[in-house]
């Protein structure tokens, strides 16, 4: 069994979970792990909470009125590959759904206390339907709950050079805006393709070139693997 692990110190996981710099552990950790053994780290506990609830947060500003639980998971799941390019050549495009659809009721057991708690959406468990307040008001508040580095890149797509308006004023634009939720898909990739980029060249770096060529050609294959099932 082949294992990849990467080092992380805790004020820079920290940081990731709250703020979504690079999205690279945070997204990792909006879906289901085995977390094999975690020290009593009070800042920890509530930064994976927070990651947790802005998973739900941008989600619900890029899904419409109403969906099914299925539909949220797997917009939450793909949020770290938005604008990952690996996404366009090396990885199985089917990957979001072969992560979501055999784990769904861990999905479930992740997030269904946040659903619960959350005062603008109808959970309707037993139907596994949920229904959002899409007002600008409702959007406006999600807007304004996201974590910091997504707020920001939304603020520098919307706001033209110069003009340097507030975050407040603009993110209210923003949830006025019939495209809200392709605004923060768009910030969203904005974060996660300048980590791809960066954590690619790190792999080589680290790896060797040998090394990453060999991984990549595996990639290659998967994803086209997936293609053919696909189109079988």
């Amino acid at each position: 069994m082949m294992i990849k692990y990467g080092v992380i110190s805790t004020d820079t996981l920290i940081d990731d979970l709250l703020h979504w710099k690079t999205l690279y552990v945070a997204g990792r950790l909006q879906k289901p792990v085995k977390i094999l053994t975690q020290n009593e780290n009070s800042k920890l506990q509530a930064a994976l909470v927070s990651n947790l609830k802005s998973a739900v947060t941008a989600a619900f500003l890029m899904l419409p009125e109403s969906f099914s639980e299925e539909d949220l998971y797997m917009q939450i799941a793909g949020l770290s590959y938005s604008g990952d390019f690996r996404m366009v050549i090396g990885e199985d495009r089917s990957k979001v759904q072969n992560i979501v659809k055999p784990n769904v009721p861990h999905f479930q057991k992740l997030y269904s206390n946040i659903l619960q708690d959350c005062p603008q959406v109808v959970y309707k468990h037993h139907l596994g339907r949920l229904e959002i307040d899409k007002s600008p008001e409702g959007q406006f508040t999600q807007l304004m709950a996201l974590p910091r580095t997504l707020q920001q890149k939304i603020t520098s797509l919307v706001d033209p050079p110069g003009k340097n308006r507030d975050v407040e004023e603009i993110l209210l634009q923003v949830a006025y805006d019939p495209d809200c939720g392709f605004v923060v898909h768009q910030g969203i990739s904005g974060i996660v393709r300048s980590s791809s980029i960066v954590q690619s060249a790190k792999t080589i770096l680290t790896a060797g070139a040998k090394k990453s060529i060999t991984y990549s050609m595996k990639k290659l294959y998967k994803m086209t693997k997936g293609w053919l099932r696909k189109t079988s």
